[in-house]
C-alpha cells in the first residue's frame, strides 16, 4: 500500500505533466503561427531575365516581411537556379515541395520549361505563378483541363497578346503618323521557340488589320550566328519594318542588323531589349530599336510603378529592371494577398480558390486572373488601361536611353531614325 506522501508525489507529479502538456498545447499554435511560410522562385541565375526574377521577389518579400508578413509569419525563399533546364526544374520544384516546404513556386521566362513544370504543380499540388515565360500553351492548358492544371497561374500576358501589343504600337506610331505611313511593308522575324508560334500567326493577322503588309516570314534558329543570309533576304523583301519576336537571342541580330546597316525599322518584341545593360551589350548597336515592355523607368503606369522602380534600382544598383521584375513584383503580391486569405497556404486548393479572387492595382496595373471557362485561363487580365488590366509602355533606344514614345500621355519623346533606315521610306 502506498503511503500518502508517495501519492502525494505521484499526484505532483501528474499534474507537473498535466501542465506541460496544457502548456504546450497553448504554446504550439502560437510557435507554428511564428514559423515562416517558404516559397520557390525558379530561374536562370546566370541571365539578366532570369536575375530580375530573383531581385523582384526578394524585393517584394522584404517589404511584405516589414509590413509584418502574412499574419504575422514571414516569408522565407528559396532560390532555385534552373540552368535553362526543363529536367532541372522539375527536379527543383519536387525538392522545393518535399524537402523544402514551399507553398508555392514562381518564376520561368522560358516557355519550354513552364511547360514541362505544368504536370509537376498538379502531382504536387503546389500553385505555379509563371511571370516571365509567354508561351500561349499555358493558359490553354487550364482551359482544356481545369481540374488538373488549377495550380497553374500565368502572372505574365501571353504571346498573342505580345503580338498585339505590338501591332497597337505600330498603328499608333507608324500608320496613324504621317511622318512615318510610309513604314508599311514589314518582315516577320522570329526565333524559333515554342512562344514565338502564336505570335507569328498573331502577326499575321493584327499588322495587315492595322495597314502593314506582311511580305515576309522567317523563323530562324536560336543558335544562329550570321544573319547575313537573312538580311540579305530581308533586303531583297524591300521590308522596311523588322517585326521581331526574340527574348533568348537579341544581341547579334541587333548587332548585325546595325553592322549590315539593314534599311529596316526594328521593332516588335525584343525580350532583352527591356534591360538597361542592353546598350552596352550591344555596343550601342540597338540605338533606335523600338520594342513594348510591361514598365519602363518608373513611367507611372498607377501610382505604385515609381516607388517601385525607386526601390529596386537603389537596392539593386542597376539601370531598368528587366520585364519579369515587373510581373514577378506583382505576382508576390497577388500571392501575398492570397495568403492572408487562406490562412499562410497550409492548404493548397484554399490557396488556389484565393488567388482566383486576386483583384488589387499594382505596378502594372490592375491584376487579376481569367476564370478557367475563359480563353486564357488563370492568366492575368490584360487591358490597354492600367485600371482594367496588366498595361504596358513602348519605347526606343536612342542615344543611350530607353525613351518612352508610347502611350502619348506617359511619352518622352518620338520616333528617331537611325540614318541607314530612313532611306528605306519610299
Amino acid at each position: 500500500m502506498r503511503s500518502f506522501s508517495g501519492m502525494s508525489r505521484s499526484l505532483a507529479t501528474a499534474v507537473v505533466v498535466a501542465g506541460g502538456v496544457l502548456c504546450s498545447a497553448l504554446v504550439m499554435p502560437t510557435a507554428r503561427a511564428a514559423e515562416p511560410i517558404s516559397i520557390g522562385v525558379i530561374a536562370p541565375e546566370s541571365h539578366v531575365l532570369g536575375k530580375s526574377i530573383f531581385n523582384a521577389a526578394e524585393l517584394a518579400a522584404d517589404e511584405i516581411n516589414k509590413a509584418g508578413g502574412i499574419n504575422g509569419r514571414m516569408l522565407e525563399l528559396h532560390k532555385y537556379n534552373n540552368n535553362f533546364s526543363a529536367a532541372d526544374s522539375s527536379r527543383a520544384f519536387q525538392r522545393a515541395v518535399q524537402q523544402d516546404g514551399v507553398v508555392a513556386m514562381m518564376g520561368i521566362f522560358t516557355s519550354e520549361v513552364a511547360l514541362a513544370m505544368m504536370p509537376w504543380a498538379s502531382r504536387l499540388q503546389t500553385p505555379l505563378l509563371v511571370t516571365g515565360a509567354a508561351s500561349s500553351e499555358i493558359p490553354a492548358g487550364v482551359k482544356a483541363n481545369p481540374e488538373r492544371y488549377k495550380y497553374v497561374f500565368h502572372s505574365y500576358v501571353n504571346s498573342a497578346i505580345l503580338a498585339q501589343e505590338s501591332c497597337i504600337v505600330a498603328n499608333a506610331t507608324l500608320t496613324q503618323s504621317d511622318k512615318f505611313k510610309g513604314f508599311n511593308r514589314a518582315v516577320i522575324f522570329s526565333e524559333d521557340a515554342a512562344w514565338t508560334k502564336p505570335v507569328d500567326e498573331s502577326y499575321l493577322k493584327c499588322l495587315p488589320k492595322v495597314g502593314i503588309k506582311v511580305v515576309d516570314h522567317i523563323r530562324f534558329s536560336p543558335d544562329t550566328t550570321d544573319f547575313t543570309p537573312i538580311y540579305s533576304r530581308i533586303k531583297k523583301a524591300d521590308a522596311n519594318v523588322i517585326m521581331a519576336a526574340v527574348a533568348h537571342v537579341g544581341v547579334k541580330p541587333v548587332i548585325q542588323w546595325k553592322q549590315q546597316e539593314v534599311p529596316a525599322l526594328f521593332t516588335g518584341i525584343n525580350g532583352q531589349a527591356g534591360s538597361s545593360k542592353f546598350w552596352a551589350a550591344t555596343n550601342g548597336a540597338t540605338e533606335g530599336v523600338i520594342t513594348g515592355t510591361p514598365g519602363l523607368n518608373g513611367a507611372p503606369l498607377t501610382d505604385k510603378t515609381p516607388a517601385f522602380f525607386k526601390a529596386y534600382t537603389k537596392r539593386f544598383d542597376i539601370g531598368e529592371p528587366a520585364y519579369d521584375a515587373y510581373t514577378t513584383y506583382d505576382a508576390m503580391y497577388a500571392l501575398k494577398d492570397a495568403l492572408v486569405r487562406s490562412d499562410g497556404g497550409g492548404d493548397a486548393d484554399k490557396l488556389v480558390k484565393a488567388l482566383e479572387k486576386t483583384d488589387f492595382t499594382g505596378v502594372l496595373g490592375r491584376v487579376a486572373f481569367h476564370g478557367t471557362g475563359d480563353d486564357y485561363a488563370h492568366e492575368v487580365i490584360f487591358n490597354q488601361d492600367p485600371t482594367k488590366g496588366q498595361s504596358f509602355v513602348a519605347f526606343q533606344w536612342q542615344d543611350g536611353k530607353q525613351v518612352i514614345i508610347w502611350p502619348e500621355k506617359l511619352a518622352k519623346g518620338k520616333i528617331r531614325l537611325p540614318a541607314f533606315v530612313s532611306q528605306s521610306q519610299k
